[in-house]
């Protein structure tokens, strides 16, 4: 089955590209996506233990299922925050799309 990869930040460079599509075996979790793309970019290899994770938007754990058509997002940590008086966008602000929701 097919899903989405969507990198950020710093993944996005250590790849070269921002999105993916990547095959996965049926039953396959976030670990398993994650696995099979550090295998194909070990850069990427050394964030494991401090990246967030995404399924369709939404913050998952690494164990989350993952099914056809899944958009599975790769984030990882990142520090400062965007001071709207330089263009950079606010807190509750998101540009182009790239925005994970959280839900408590």
């Amino acid at each position: 089955m097919r899903v989405t990869v969507r990198l950020f930040a710093r993944l996005r460079y250590l790849v070269g590209a921002g999105e993916i599509e990547w095959r996965v075996s049926e039953g396959s979790t976030v670990s398993d996506v994650w696995r099979d793309l550090a295998a194909r970019f070990p850069a990427i290899a050394p964030y494991r233990e401090s990246v967030s994770c995404a399924v369709n938007a939404d913050y998952a754990k690494m164990n989350a299922v993952v099914s056809e058509g899944d958009e599975v997002a790769f984030l990882p940590p990142v520090s400062g925050g965007g001071d709207p008086s330089r263009g950079g966008p606010s807190r509750g602000q998101c540009r182009g799309g790239d925005c994970v929701r959280s839900h408590a």
